[in-house]
């Protein structure tokens, strides 16, 4: 099992790959698109399936990234 410390090391940030959002080890998958896939229908088995380029540890990465995010001292609401 990966340490928080190694999953936030696949996060990278680089302003010349997808204008400097966090993507998955310097590759043009940006955290929010791989949130977003994984919201809808489909499931992690399929993600991996259809993207065979990326691992399940890239996709904890995810995760880890998003919960780190949430981590706010103050929280605005979304607007729908």
């Amino acid at each position: 099992m990966m340490s928080e410390a190694e999953l936030m090391a696949r996060i990278t940030t680089d302003p010349d790959i997808c204008h400097g959002k966090p993507c998955l080890r310097g590759m043009r998958y940006p955290v929010e698109f791989v949130l977003e896939m994984l919201s809808g229908p489909t499931s992690v088995e399929q993600f991996l399936v259809d993207y065979p380029d990326l691992e399940a540890d890239d996709l904890k990465a995810v995760f880890a990234y998003a919960a780190r995010m949430s981590r706010v001292k103050r929280l605005e609401p979304i607007a729908a």
